[in-house]
């Protein structure tokens, strides 16, 4: 029989053909303007068969650009240039949600209009380095947002989500994991303020709740997902009480009737920190009462164990979607799977984006 990783699954409107979702992931080759063109049409085509297929992180506005090339959402041809996407792939009978994305203090000024500082919740210097157009500079101190500004960012999440909606998109995830804006929000090691968005766990966890509410006045709640990393550390970001903060949020949500709650897996250690959760889906799976997902290092093993144990809905696959367009297929069929190559994950052209072949012919034509 079937394993239920393989079997239709519906969460809220929404019908998935299976339990696997595609992961975001950046891959940085929209065209100029930051408008989706004919080579991401291909990328995404070729992975419709994945029960959800969740794009990779598109700005709400030029302020939320971090990442040289990434698609955008905020203007009319970017609107365009993703009609196409989402098309392709209801033609294949997918479904394509999109990543509503702000980047925050994860920029430079080389990439920011006029040169201008990124902004943050507060003015503390995330720790990495980033790809701009004259080279991989370190990141820098970014400027603490003024109070009328955060209305504005929210008010910049909604035409986001209108412009997805006109797009023919199935729903939105709001991107809230990683170490991004609304993450470093809700983490008092970035969030330094003493108005009403910072101090408490409640005024915290205010940016992203209102987030929430600002996308759900232009999708039904059923339509809208959204995206946490409770044990994520990257660029420095932290919590004093990281289970504390999170529980909050995620019973919050549990007000709205959303499409699901995606749960990133740590991705870097925190073996070295006791006060973070080592696995945080079956924790949380006790605390939210919608539909998981759950990503982070999933085989096809522990991907059907895991729903198997009810620890997860949903299972997200990342880095085994790039090079395995029919991830679905060779993980039902027991294929062995094309390993990816990290050397063109951000590159500019076809080569590790579209070139990756499906099983049939990659039996015979290997990487």
């Amino acid at each position: 029989m079937t394993h239920l990783l393989f079997q239709p699954f519906e969460s809220g409107s929404l019908r998935l053909r299976n339990r696997m979702v595609m992961a975001p992931m950046t891959r940085r080759r929209s065209g100029p303007g930051f408008i989706p063109q004919e080579m991401n049409v291909v990328y995404y085509r070729q992975r419709a068969s994945a029960g959800m297929i969740i794009t990779e992180g598109s700005q709400i506005s030029p302020q939320g650009y971090g990442y040289m090339n990434s698609p955008g959402i905020y203007t009319p041809a970017q609107t365009e240039g993703w009609k196409m996407v989402t098309k392709a792939v209801h033609d294949e009978g997918g479904c394509i949600i999109l990543q509503l994305w702000h980047v925050g203090r994860i920029s430079h000024p080389l990439l920011q209009e006029e040169g201008k500082l990124p902004v943050a919740p507060s003015a503390v210097k995330p720790r990495g380095t980033l790809a701009t157009p004259e080279g991989t500079m370190e990141l820098v101190p970014p400027r603490a947002l003024e109070h009328h500004e955060i209305k504005n960012i929210i008010l910049d999440y909604r035409n986001a989500a209108a412009n997805a909606l006109a797009a023919g998109f199935d729903g939105v995830e709001i991107h809230g994991a990683n170490g991004y804006l609304i993450d470093q929000f809700i983490q008092n090691g970035t969030n330094k303020r003493d108005d009403e968005y910072g101090g408490s766990i409640e005024n915290r966890c205010r940016f992203a709740l209102e987030v929430v509410e600002a996308v759900t006045s232009v999708w039904p709640d059923y339509r809208v997902g959204i995206r946490l990393s409770p044990s994520g550390i990257g660029f420095g970001i932290s919590d004093d009480d990281p289970v504390s903060v999170f529980s909050y949020l995620i019973n919050e949500l549990n007000h709205f009737r959303l499409a699901f709650l995606h749960l990133n897996e740590p991705s870097l250690p925190v073996d070295h920190l006791p006060h973070y959760l080592k696995k945080v889906t079956p924790f949380y799976r006790n605390i939210y009462q919608g539909t998981l997902v759950s990503c982070g290092g999933y085989t096809a093993q522990t991907a059907m164990e895991a729903i198997d144990n009810r620890i997860t809905d949903l299972v997200a696959f990342g880095k085994p979607f790039i090079s395995n367009p029919d991830l679905v297929n060779r993980l039902e069929q027991g294929i062995p799977l094309t390993p990816w190559d990290t050397s063109t994950f951000y590159s500019s052209g076809e080569e590790g984006y579209t070139d990756y072949q499906a099983a049939h012919h990659s039996l015979t034509n290997d990487r």
